[in-house]
């Protein structure tokens, strides 16, 4: 019997990356990571920092403890990317938004070593076909979009994964700005807060990103992650968190003209996260019908995997 596929991370320290690597450890799957010797500086938002406290070097460490192939190597040099690639069936991208475009070189990579048998481009948001984002985030989606046009004309084995919202931005300081933890007196609710959003935590996204690489009938297609317990509105996790505290909060409900002079006012990084949350919240981009020809409902392809619930994430901050 032939052994899992071997699987390359990119990006895998990120907030997304490290989980991807865990989960390919965890599923059994031979698992690469490629490393460069000068790490990029990046500022991160404090929010991303808070839910990812362990740095770059401890990761890398742990990695290498835990069996993880470590591979030299960059982005920027083809010969190394593409003599990485040549050692795996699968690679997985989970780039931040400033390097989207740069992944055509991943492309062409993958298209001189021959060997892949399918490739993760570094979506993990919403579904860049479905959706009525405004900026700057729709500027990033748009370039997602363009990365997967790049794959399906050059011919490359494909599969998207759209998680929606991790719980590490929108869930653990319910959808605030300039907090990392729930609020306990007020809350400021985008729209009406009866449009659905879908949940999802970092490591779960991990563990279906797995699944969907080990699933040929996930290829070609678009996997969507929104699970049934935490596919809700934000009335709805506001609610379930006054019960845990035992306290109602109040609400002060922004319409969207409001959100919208919020979003063009502000600058990074709160621009981009309440065009983040204007984009569940308000344009409902988590709401859509599945198309079994293009796309994979996760929780139905995979209903044996135990995910985090809303309810259970908000209980660490009661």
């Amino acid at each position: 019997m032939a052994g899992k596929d071997r699987i390359l991370v990119l990006g895998p320290t990120g907030a997304i990356g490290r989980h991807i690597v865990w989960a390919s450890l965890k599923a059994g799957n031979p698992t690469y990571v490629l490393v460069r010797d000068t790490p990029p500086t990046v500022n991160k938002p404090r929010l991303v920092t808070a839910a990812n406290p362990e740095t770059r070097e401890e990761l890398l460490q742990n990695f290498q403890n835990s069996g993880v192939f470590l591979i030299q190597g960059d982005m920027n040099d083809h010969q190394s990317l593409v003599n990485a690639i040549k050692q795996v069936d699968i690679v997985i991208c989970s780039f931040g938004r400033l390097l989207i475009e740069d992944q055509v070189k991943i492309i062409a990579a993958i298209k001189e070593a021959g060997n892949v048998k399918r490739f993760f481009p570094s979506e993990f948001g919403l579904d860049v076909d479905r959706h009525d984002a405004v900026e700057p985030v729709r500027e990033v989606f748009e370039e997602k979009a363009k990365i997967r046009r790049v794959i399906e004309a050059e011919g490359v084995p494909y599969t998207y994964l759209c998680c929606h919202a991790f719980t590490g931005y929108f869930l653990r300081n319910l959808a605030q700005i300039d907090i990392t933890v729930p609020p306990r007196d007020k809350i400021y609710i985008q729209g009406d807060g009866n449009v659905k959003g879908a949940y999802v935590t970092e490591a779960d996204v991990g563990t279906f990103t797995i699944e969907a690489a080990n699933d040929p009938n996930a290829l070609n297609k678009a996997v969507h992650l929104r699970l049934p317990a935490n596919y809700l509105t934000l009335n709805q996790i506001v609610s379930m968190w006054e019960k845990k505290i035992g306290k109602t909060l109040e609400k002060i409900y922004v319409p969207e003209e409001e959100v919208l002079k919020q979003i063009k006012e502000s600058s990074f990084p709160n621009n981009y996260l309440l065009a983040l949350y204007h984009s569940q919240q308000i344009r409902g981009d988590a709401v859509y019908e599945i198309d079994p020809a293009r796309d994979v409902e996760a929780s139905e392809a995979y209903p044996y995997v135990k995910y985090s619930t809303v309810d259970e994430y908000l209980d660490q901050f009661v």
